[in-house]
């Protein structure tokens, strides 16, 4: 074997190993956004929708789901959380923000107020739709079913101090949008 030849392969050996090396790093500091209630693209739980569609079924509770993050940007001095309805035109359903950075979950049924106990400093924008309330508003889709899209967003500032009680949703995700380093999603069905 050449010299060249030799060369050559101990360099693409050490290269490849390199490379396998680095994937399972770079995979496992993936910015990620997961829940204890459903998987991704799965069904969500009774519990999780909206209690103002008229139906009137114990197990619909309008409480907002479990949800956890890992992998964020190191840069990130907040976070917040903004939930669409894919399906109807993108409406925000629920904004939460100014989550401390020490965050890296929610817990089920954040309280339905403009500053919620859980997590201490985090604040939620009012809900102007079936239902009038701070805070989450679950799927309220009776006769079809909608994708329901969470997006956590990592921000580069550790309060939005432009946003206030009176804020609408879209200001509200215009202003998280501006100031996202980077996002994860999680999608269910409802």
């Amino acid at each position: 074997m050449s010299v060249k030849l030799v060369v050559a392969h101990t360099l693409l050996a050490t290269l490849t190993t390199a490379l396998l090396a680095a994937q399972p790093a770079a995979h496992q500091n993936a910015f990620a956004l997961t829940s204890t209630a459903f998987v991704n693209g799965g069904v969500m739980p009774k519990v999780h929708e909206c209690t103002s569609d008229g139906r009137n079924d114990p197990r619909q509770r309008n409480e907002s789901p479990p949800l956890a993050w890992t992998g964020a940007p190191d840069t990130a001095r907040s976070y917040a959380i903004v939930m669409r309805d894919l399906d109807n035109w993108n409406l925000i359903h629920w904004v939460i923000y100014d989550i401390p950075v020490s965050a890296t979950s929610l817990p089920q049924n954040v309280d339905h107020a403009y500053r919620p106990s859980v997590p201490a400093g985090a604040r939620q924008i009012y809900y102007r739709g079936s239902a009038s309330l701070y805070g989450y508003q679950g799927p309220c889709s009776p006769r079809t079913v909608n994708t329901y899209q969470f997006v956590v967003h990592a921000l580069n500032r550790a309060q939005l101090t432009e946003l206030t009680s009176a804020s609408s949703t879209t200001t509200a995700a215009r202003v998280i949008s501006s100031a996202s380093i980077g996002t994860a999603a999680l999608s269910g069905e409802s």
